[in-house]
């Protein structure tokens, strides 16, 4: 994301539990506290991992501290964003806009309240669309219908309790 943001002669702010001097000499990043990201930023991109410390870490607080026309891009986990306080953040107009490649619950429910919002775009999780990484999905995918018919263990199994 610096990379591209560069590009296009963005000012990068960037706030993390570590500076990341490595970033930094690569990119023209500015190291923030999370409450001045929030505050300047034009385009808000999450891009970390979901645990306690990162669930809803997007909530009502958070919104209420970003521009009137921010957008927020959430390509981390759903669970980072809670979707009421955005829901409410986008019908209200607190921020401008959001774009979710993931949502919580996933995949969303069809009646979800953020589908009905014009400022609110949601894709089906395709920040992981690369080559590699499809390519190692398929492979994935052949390997578990060869092994299932073969009534062997899955390598990816959405239950696996049934091994039990």
């Amino acid at each position: 994301v610096a990379k591209r943001a560069a590009g296009f002669n963005m000012n990068i702010l960037y706030s993390d539990i570590v500076r990341r001097e490595d970033l930094e000499a690569q990119f023209p990043l500015n190291f923030v506290d999370m409450e001045t990201l929030l505050r300047e930023s034009d385009f808000v991109s999450l891009h970390v991992t979901l645990d306690q410390e990162t669930y809803h870490l997007i909530g009502d607080k958070q919104l209420a501290m970003m521009k009137p026309t921010a957008i927020l891009v959430n390509a981390s986990r759903g669970g980072v964003v809670d979707p009421a306080a955005l829901y409410r953040a986008l019908k209200d107009q607190e921020i401008g806009a959001a774009a979710l490649d993931v949502t919580e619950p996933e995949p969303i429910k069809m009646d979800d309240p953020l589908l009905t919002l014009d400022n609110c775009l949601v894709v089906p999780h395709i920040a992981s669309a690369s080559v590699s990484a499809r390519s190692e999905m398929s492979r994935i995918a052949a390997q578990n219908l060869i092994n299932g018919l073969r009534g062997e263990k899955l390598l990816a199994c959405v239950n696996p309790e049934v091994y039990g």
